[in-house]
């Protein structure tokens, strides 16, 4: 009697052994990296930056192919006001304000990723070897580390900068030498947790190498963590890159950026204020928006949080 109630309750199929699961009541197995993007996608806050920063880019890279008017054509009447032709006027060189605009964003985002990528490389290289091995490559690395800490950022790359003359690659390339720290002292943290885990100790016993151990193991374990600083640090290189601009101790003419064009006109804010806020806005919005997906990144590689914020 007791199986035709459990048939007639299953529809006729055979009940499921005690201590036993069915193949459909079984969940469907997601991988890290799935439940990472899921957490990310679902970040409104995250996604609506994600957007924000890809028009900014597009419009950056194929407005220039369209708009009429050239950064080097300083042709047109100085100090025009705005018109359907010059939407945010022309300066006092006669140059039309939204090629400014389109080229020193150009600049900024390129030094910014520059900065990002090489101080992020450096940080996670030096961060690794320092957590993995020990000892006396720990101390020296950290001592490098606190060393560079103590310096400051924006003056001495201002010297530097002055010194190896002010083109975009020597600006991004001094900003990385002094970005990295954080990213190394964060990175040697994991890594001295890491190694303690049993598949470091495993990689060890097999004989693996201590180059094969930290960037086969350790490095591929810490992706969440590196890629939300190299997320930060593109904006932290934005806001740098700007600093250096606007004092005059920057990117240097042929090249620009968007702190060298606030730079140029911000005596403009009071009297022709669209000179001064059009690229205002742009590094704002940049900023805001990079700082908002490292935000949604930090969630979402995070395994204690498991509600997604808005």
């Amino acid at each position: 009697m007791n199986s035709l109630v459990t048939g007639a309750e299953t529809g006729g199929k055979p009940p499921i052994p005690e201590g036993e699961l069915g193949t459909e009541a079984l969940p469907e197995p997601r991988s890290q990296g799935a439940l990472v993007l899921r957490k990310f996608l679902r970040h409104k806050l995250a996604m609506f930056s994600v957007g924000m920063l890809l028009l900014i880019t597009l419009v950056t890279v194929l407005m220039p192919l369209f708009w009429p008017h050239s950064y080097w054509d300083s042709s047109f009447p100085s100090f025009s006001e705005p018109t359907a032709e010059h939407p945010l006027g022309t300066t006092q060189v006669g140059k039309d304000m939204v090629s400014q605009i389109l080229q020193g964003t150009q600049y900024s985002l390129i030094i910014a990723l520059t900065v990002a990528l090489v101080g992020t490389f450096i940080g996670v290289v030096f961060g690794a070897f320092a957590g993995f091995m020990g000892g006396f490559v720990d101390s020296a690395i950290s001592r490098i580390t606190d060393l560079f800490l103590i310096i400051p950022a924006i003056a001495a790359a201002a010297i530097l900068v002055k010194v190896f003359s002010g083109s975009w690659w020597v600006v991004a390339v001094v900003l990385a030498a002094f970005m990295w720290m954080p990213v190394a002292r964060i990175t040697r943290a994991e890594a001295m947790s890491l190694s303690q885990r049993e598949f470091i100790e495993a990689a060890r016993a097999s004989g693996a190498g201590t180059g094969r151990v930290v960037f086969k193991h350790l490095v591929p374990n810490m992706v969440g963590t590196i890629t939300v600083n190299a997320t930060l640090a593109v904006a932290q290189a934005v806001l740098a890159e700007a600093a250096l601009s606007f004092i005059g101790l920057g990117v240097k003419p042929p090249d620009t950026s968007l702190g060298r064009v606030i730079s140029e006109n911000y005596a403009q804010m009071t009297g022709r204020p669209w000179l001064f806020f059009g690229p205002f806005v742009v590094l704002v919005l940049i900023s805001l928006s990079i700082n908002f997906i490292g935000d949604g990144l930090r969630d979402a590689f995070d395994p204690r949080q498991r509600k997604v914020k808005a």
